[in-house]
Order: C-alpha cells, then sequence, then structure tokens
C-alpha cells in the first residue's frame, strides 16, 4: 500500500507541469478526483496568452537616430552625425529594453497561469492554501 503511495506521489509530482506550484488542504479530499480538477485546471492554465515584448532594436535606433538629429541640428551641428549617434544609443537601448520586456512578460506570464489554476481549484471546491 505504502510503496503504491509513493509511486503515484512520485508520478504525479513528476508529470506537474512547471506552473502547478499550488498548496491546497487535502483534508477530506478523493485523490483520484483532486488529480483530475487539478489537470483539467492546468489544462485552462495553458490557455494563457503569452504577452509579445514592443518596440526593440529598430525601433529604437529609429527613435535615437529622430532624437540625436534634432539635438545635433538645435545646437547648430550636422543633423547627420546627431542621427548616426542616436541611432546606435537607440540601438543599444532598443536592445536591452527588449530583453527586460521578455523577462517580465514570462514572469507575468506565469503568475497568471498561477492565478488561473489557484481560482479553477477554488472554484471546484478546494481550499487554496497560497
Amino acid at each position: 500500500m505504502k510503496k503504491t503511495v509513493y509511486t503515484l506521489a512520485l508520478t504525479l509530482f513528476a508529470s506537474m507541469p512547471s506552473f502547478a506550484n499550488i498548496i491546497v488542504d487535502m483534508e477530506g479530499v478523493d485523490e483520484k478526483d483532486y488529480v483530475y480538477d487539478l489537470h483539467k485546471c492546468e489544462e485552462m492554465a495553458g490557455q494563457v496568452q503569452k504577452q509579445q515584448a514592443s518596440g526593440g532594436a529598430i525601433s529604437g535606433a529609429a527613435k535615437g537616430a529622430a532624437i540625436g538629429s534634432a539635438g545635433v541640428a538645435i545646437a547648430g551641428g550636422s543633423g547627420t552625425e546627431g542621427a548616426k549617434k542616436g541611432a546606435a544609443v537607440g540601438l543599444a537601448a532598443g536592445v536591452l529594453g527588449r530583453g527586460r520586456a521578455n523577462r517580465e512578460n514570462a514572469e507575468q506570464y506565469k503568475q497568471d497561469q498561477q492565478t488561473v489554476i489557484k481560482n479553477c481549484m477554488t472554484n471546484r471546491g478546494y481550499v487554496v492554501l497560497n
């Protein structure tokens, strides 16, 4: 009996997606119903849409070129030189900004999945503790 429970628990934990990180009060809960409900909630959480990062290197370079050429032209210099420098700075800022936005979107995606699972399990009558 204990061997069966350990095997079931190991299989359950090994097959769980990484976003199933919830704590449920298991008092009076049927294991088979719990596994079925958790699976269904995880399927629903898989429907969460990932946000796309906006902007990036090209738009950063374009913005930087426009701002650089305008700034240098106002100061009385060559707008072309300002555009080149602005494009270089804008390109670097766009690449860095895009990476940060991707990391933030990935974290938000995981949090949204957690919220869906928690709400789903709560709506199915489970006491979710976290």
